[in-house]
């Protein structure tokens, strides 16, 4: 078996671990980039690609598990937990329960709010350095409504976000529908986020990956890790089908799947993975020129030059690999009750994925206490698109020593004890 040694072993080959090689390259830094299947192919591929500073108060909010529950008998709800014996998932919601108070709530948003903006500006600054070329546009987002009632309530999450600089403008219906035209009369208010962006996701990754091999960086696909060898409080080497890797820095960013993998080296890791849907069309006739979040049927809705995605809901029922139609039913019966043109003409992909989740709503970034040469890059949530450029600079600034130009502290593995 063959053993190569870079300066920097990055596990995982999603838009995060990608960002992750491209900053540590220019950062002067050999890297090879190590994925168990196709790089960009599993939660980075078919999500709306929306870059959201808005969504900057976690879901860990007053009531959102209490609604969960209720909803856990209905199968294509927003919100689902599959009804099962799972001791990890108890484990993380009640750890989820605890935080889901005010107070915690403000907290996470006063953390993930500074983040968000400087995470929204790494990305266009990156993807204007590097030329890359995934349909990129400074939209901002538009979340709508159907009830009057739900629109009141959600004034106060919308003025939490204010408080940490996260600004949105309040529209009604009728300035909504003139906003966006694709939009029905059933609209009665909504929010523009002006700070709010769009990619193509599956595009970005592979721009990224162009960039990455552009820069001398190696990418290894289809390479399963099978386990770890580790000596002196270090990983010697990753081992897998194909061979024996080895680097100076290991970073994982190996999304929902970080937990099993980490614990072949005794870390736990506290992530379940949220499963996401989504159907890609070709480009209707009346495409939403802003990315849309239709609030009540939690569905997102972009539409590109190139095509137009439905997506969204977040279903706990661990790693099931079915695609589930009752929910894909979900996102098509959601669009028609806000669009005037909720489908495209021909139907390109249907589509499945596990986002990785903390029950914080904070991704994990930085050494582990117990491996000195182990660095994590995973717990992105629902944001890991939004979040890729900024976790790349501080996973390089990090591994290179420099002072990390946010504050590691709030992410950090050891809240965690990892």
């Amino acid at each position: 078996m063959s053993r190569q040694q870079p300066d920097v072993l990055v596990l995982g080959g999603g838009a995060v671990g990608l960002a992750c090689a491209l900053y540590l390259l220019r950062a002067g830094r050999s890297v090879m980039v190590i994925d168990r299947g196709k790089v960009g192919a599993a939660t980075s591929h078919g999500n709306c690609g929306t870059i959201t500073p808005s969504h900057s108060v976690p879901l860990a909010a007053p009531g959102v598990l209490i609604q969960a529950l209720r909803w856990m008998l209905k199968t294509d709800a927003p919100l689902r937990i599959a009804p099962r014996l799972d001791f990890a998932l108890f484990e993380w919601l009640l750890q989820f329960a605890r935080r889901s108070n005010a107070g915690e709530c403000r907290r996470v948003t006063a953390i993930k709010a500074p983040l968000l903006l400087r995470a929204r500006a790494e990305l266009e600054d990156l993807v204007h350095n590097e030329n890359l070329a995934c349909e990129f546009q400074t939209s901002g987002t538009l979340n709508v409504y159907r009830d009057a009632c739900e629109f009141e309530k959600s004034h106060a999450t919308v003025q939490l976000a204010s408080e940490f600089g996260i600004t949105a403008e309040a529209l009604d219906g009728a300035v909504c529908r003139a906003r966006e035209p694709a939009l029905n009369d059933s609209i009665v208010g909504g929010y523009f986020n002006p700070n709010d962006a769009q990619l193509r996701p599956e595009r970005y990754c592979s721009e990224l990956a162009r960039a990455v091999i552009a820069l001398g960086g190696e990418i290894r696909e289809d390479t399963q890790i099978t386990g770890f060898r580790t000596g002196g409080g270090r990983i010697d080497s990753v081992v897998t089908a194909q061979g024996e890797f080895s680097g100076r820095d290991i970073v994982f960013a190996l999304g929902s799947w970080s937990p099993q993998v980490a614990r072949q080296l005794d870390l736990r890791i506290p992530i379940q993975p949220g499963k996401g849907y989504s159907i890609t069309y070709t480009r209707p006739t009346r495409p939403p020129r802003i990315p849309l979040s239709l609030k009540e049927r939690a569905v997102c809705v972009t539409a590109w030059e190139s095509g137009y995605r439905l997506g969204s809901t977040m279903e706990f029922s661990g790693f099931d690999d079915s695609l589930n139609r009752t929910r894909l039913n979900a996102l098509k019966r959601g669009a028609a009750e806000y669009l005037i043109e909720p489908e495209g003409p021909s139907m390109v992909e249907e589509w499945y994925g596990w986002r990785p989740m903390t029950y914080d709503d904070l991704p994990i970034l930085g050494r582990t206490a117990t491996l000195k040469n182990l660095a994590l890059a995973t717990g992105h949530g629902m944001l890991g698109i939004t979040m890729s450029a900024i976790t790349g600079r501080l996973i390089a600034e990090l591994i290179d020593g420099a002072t990390p130009s946010l504050d590691l502290d709030p992410f950090s593995p050891a809240r965690f004890n990892i």
